[in-house]
């Protein structure tokens, strides 16, 4: 193992088609970094180095894949079988894992990695690093219960969490929803979960917002929407509906900006830059500072994945979430919870219509005090309760559990 002198963290992120699960380990990273820490990042994401990468950080690269469906994954850039990509990406993790020799091993949502690559790392480190904690970090929701427990029971999840991991640090709040209960979790794994609460997102600084705002040429009396749809892969519909509204009219008066993330389809890409230029609008497709372009927004029209909610409730923005319901439910589940506590305006997928994004912009403008004040009441415990839990393990003796 490493030299008592520095502690290891690997991290893995299996990234598949959004930008979620890299930047909510990016995010971890970034908080767990100082003096004696270094981190190494698996991802298969080919953004991770459009990131600013801060020091005591860096990434493995592993060849990329992307999701057709919840069991169909190609290779996103080079021209070889599905299987081949997956024998590559499993021995680099294995041999990242030998050569690093991690104290820390987190793996992000998905216990075996994708297509149980990330199962020769963890036998390894049991049989050979017994001392190395292994942690696996879920966001709040994973799908809805029956999909949930099917799948997993299935797949041999339950052995595995069983088995080959320390802790299970969920990234939410027990009391908005409990997957101990949802998901039929026995005590002999529920035992090893830590509800660390939701992982807070950088806040801006005023002189980046005002280098935003200039670069956007936004005035300082307009009002802002932006309208994003994270990785957007599947975006076109809610952004096809938006930009409708605007050409219909009758819409309140407000400045849009469209961020339609780098994994919608070229044309449908390109026909979103056309029509936003046509309205005087601005877009982009992909926005490297996105938490400091939502710091200037008078609200965010989203589809709401894990990742830009805890943006949004960071800095207290209203917010719109409609969410995809294919091929899981979890941004369902997530919007109608937030929703049912006035933190968020939520719109049905199937109710996305020019005329329901009017009336609830027309509510979120007119009034956005009821939901700023419920956004700041909000608790973000992630990034404190995973720092307090990296440290009982590096003051544990070796061999001795950390007490929870």
């Amino acid at each position: 193992m490493a030299s008592p002198a520095t502690y290891n963290i690997l991290m893995y992120s299996h990234d598949t088609y959004g930008l979620g699960h890299l930047r909510r380990t990016m995010a971890i990273a970034e908080h767990l970094r100082q003096r004696g820490v270094n981190i190494l990042i698996l991802t298969g994401s080919p953004l991770a180095g459009r990131y600013e990468t801060p020091e005591g950080v860096d990434f493995v690269r592993i060849p990329g894949m992307i999701k057709k469906t919840n069991e169909e994954y190609l290779p996103l850039s080079i021209k070889i079988n599905a299987r081949h990509a997956l024998n590559i990406r499993r021995n680099i993790i294995v041999a990242t894992a030998k050569a690093f020799q991690p104290h820390l091993f987190i793996v992000d949502k998905a216990p075996m990695g994708l297509r149980r690559e990330v199962i020769p790392t963890l036998k390894w480190l049991k049989r050979r690093l017994p001392r190395t904690r292994t942690i696996l970090g879920l966001r709040d929701i994973m799908d809805d219960a029956v999909s949930t427990t099917r799948e997993w029971a299935e797949k041999g999840v339950y052995d595995v969490l069983e088995q080959f991991y320390s802790e299970i640090w969920v990234y939410g709040n027990q009391a908005i929803y409990d997957p101990i209960t949802e998901y039929a979790i026995p005590p002999v794994i529920s035992d090893k979960m830590v509800f660390t609460g939701y992982i807070p997102r950088h806040v801006p600084s005023p002189q980046s917002m005002t280098q935003v705002r200039r670069e956007e040429r936004f005035g300082a009396g307009e009002k802002l929407v932006v309208v994003t749809t994270g990785g957007g892969g599947d975006g076109y519909p809610l952004m096809d509906a938006y930009l409708s509204m605007l050409e219909q009219g009758g819409a309140p008066a407000h400045r849009a900006i469209f961020v339609s993330g780098p994994f919608m389809p070229k044309p449908e890409r390109e026909a979103v830059a056309r029509r936003a230029a046509r309205l005087h609008a601005r877009f982009h497709h992909f926005y490297r500072r996105m938490e400091t372009l939502m710091g200037l927004a008078d609200a965010v029209v989203t589809m709401g994945g894990y990742n830009t909610t805890c943006e949004i409730l960071s800095q207290c923005i209203p917010c719109l979430v409609v969410p995809r319901e294919v091929p899981r439910l979890e941004q369902r589940i997530r919007a109608e919870a937030l929703s049912a506590r006035g933190l968020i305006e939520y719109l049905p997928w199937d109710a996305l219509s020019p005329e329901g994004l009017r009336d609830k912009l027309r509510r979120l403008l007119g009034a956005p005090e009821p939901y700023r004040e419920a956004m700041a009441r909000f608790p973000f415990t992630g990034l404190s309760v995973i720092s307090q839990r990296v440290g009982a393990f590096r003051r544990a003796p070796c061999g001795q559990d950390a007490d929870a």
